[in-house]
């Protein structure tokens, strides 16, 4: 199988997004899972297909914005009207598949990382943002693990999606939240400073 390539450059797919999203907290969320899905890319041996990861990682929620109640329906439309392939399409709705009708089930490795690291980010962030260092980089999986297990705590992040996703992996829960945690060490300061700049 062929590498999977980006039918668009990443300074375009940036500005697609912002088409959409001004909100800085739905733009940092989405640099975020860009820098993740990077990550994991060669975590998981797709290194070549990078750009791709990070594309559909940035551009996941394209749609959530403006459309909250059309969440990967209306991103296909968006989505082609900025130059997106099908493939990119595909990947970007394969996150909501089981939310939407639309939604199409995730099916290339990059489709199920997406599907179980996109929730997961942010209860991860916000298990990071309480603590001193308001950081990552000496958050662990124990800690994590404690706020996952109280359902008050980033209510908004689903904890069966990141389980149905584990599972779809074939990984343990805590192996998950171990390569996670990695991955968004991996690019904190760079959304960091990325976030900060759009305030």
């Amino acid at each position: 199988m062929s590498a999977l390539s980006s039918s668009l450059t990443r300074a375009q797919a940036w500005n697609l997004l912002k088409q959409y999203n001004t909100d800085p907290f739905h733009l940092q969320h989405a640099l975020t899972v860009e820098g993740v899905m990077k990550w994991f890319a060669g975590d998981q041996g797709f290194a070549d297909e990078t750009e791709f990861w990070g594309n559909v990682g940035l551009l996941h929620d394209i749609d959530f914005e403006q459309f909250p109640e059309q969440h990967c329906v209306k991103a296909p439309e968006l989505l082609r009207a900025g130059g997106a392939d099908e493939a990119l399409i595909h990947a970007v709705c394969s996150h909501g598949y089981d939310l939407t009708p639309a939604g199409a089930k995730p099916e290339h490795q990059m489709e199920k990382v997406l599907y179980a690291a996109d929730e997961l980010t942010g209860l991860i962030w916000a298990a990071a943002i309480i603590r001193p260092s308001k950081s990552v980089q000496d958050l662990e999986v124990k800690s994590v693990k404690k706020k996952y297990k109280t359902p008050a705590f980033a209510a908004g992040c689903s904890r069966p999606v990141i389980e149905k996703g584990a599972a779809m992996l074939g990984w343990e829960l805590d192996a998950l939240i171990e390569k996670t945690i990695l991955a968004m060490r991996s690019c904190e300061a760079e959304v960091g400073a990325a976030a900060a700049a759009l305030k």
